[in-house]
């Protein structure tokens, strides 16, 4: 498989405090890597890292075996490789769902409104939501916003998606919901790095998962080796806590 995205000694500090410690990390396309650990790990910077929504301090980033240099690449053209979705939705509560879906592709991508709405329309239609789209945010429940956030990552054409514990606002009924849109996407073949402290749905998805604590990559593999048979014991003490 080809590889899409590659970190390389990645270091982030906020002040005095280390969040990502020499981090190597290597994604391949049409992976779906999961990252689980404790709260304060890390693991959202690492996303924010990637797409450039912090900068790093040290270590390289290789984009399709390209090094991203922020001093002299286009950084917004950059971050239109990653698709972002965040825990708390953040659609715009003044536009509706579909006017929330087509104005990144409009106004950053320069797509025609016509284009723009047909995207929209098929993309809305694919995570459910097709008869909400002249709704408002407030009129739909979490899962449905999250769908929706969704949907306006993808608008953009995104070469990675980034989810960052896209569950944790919701309750069990409408998490369902959600990871079913995230499953389907996995089908299709999308490359995907996500945060999750779902372990039910990190085990089902992902090709690979990550177990991250301290700012460092403490055991990686598949989701059978880790979940069924973890060789380091701090992984073992956090499922444990975890799952029981």
């Amino acid at each position: 498989m080809a590889e899409i995205l590659k970190l390389v000694n990645v270091n982030k500090s906020f002040g005095d405090l280390q969040v990502l410690k020499n981090l190597n990390l290597s994604v391949n396309k049409g992976e779906v890597v999961s990252i689980i650990g404790p709260s304060g790990a890390g693991k959202s910077t690492i996303l924010r890292c990637i797409n450039y929504l912090e900068p790093i301090n040290s270590g390289e980033i290789y984009f399709e075996n390209t090094r991203f240099d922020p001093l002299k690449a286009n950084i917004y053209r950059y971050r239109q490789n990653y698709g972002f979705v965040f825990q708390s939705f953040n659609l715009f509560p003044h536009l509706s769902v579909i006017e929330n879906v087509t104005l990144a592709p409009r106004m950053v991508a320069k797509i025609s409104k016509e284009e723009a709405q047909e995207t929209a329309v098929q993309l809305l239609d694919s995570v459910g939501l097709i008869d909400k789209k002249d709704s408002y945010p407030k009129e739909l429940s979490g899962g449905q916003q999250q769908r929706v956030a969704i949907a306006r990552a993808l608008a953009m054409n995104p070469k990675v998606m980034l989810l960052d514990e896209i569950t944790s606002a919701l309750d069990p009924e409408l998490t369902g919901e959600v990871l079913k849109v995230v499953s389907d996407l996995a089908k299709k073949g999308m490359t995907m790095i996500l945060v999750t402290h779902e372990i039910g749905f990190a085990k089902q998805v992902s090709s690979r998962v990550l177990f991250f604590e301290g700012g460092c990559i403490v055991e990686e593999g598949s989701p059978q080796e880790i979940f069924n048979n973890p060789k380091s014991d701090r992984t073992k003490r956090f499922l444990a806590n975890t799952l029981h």
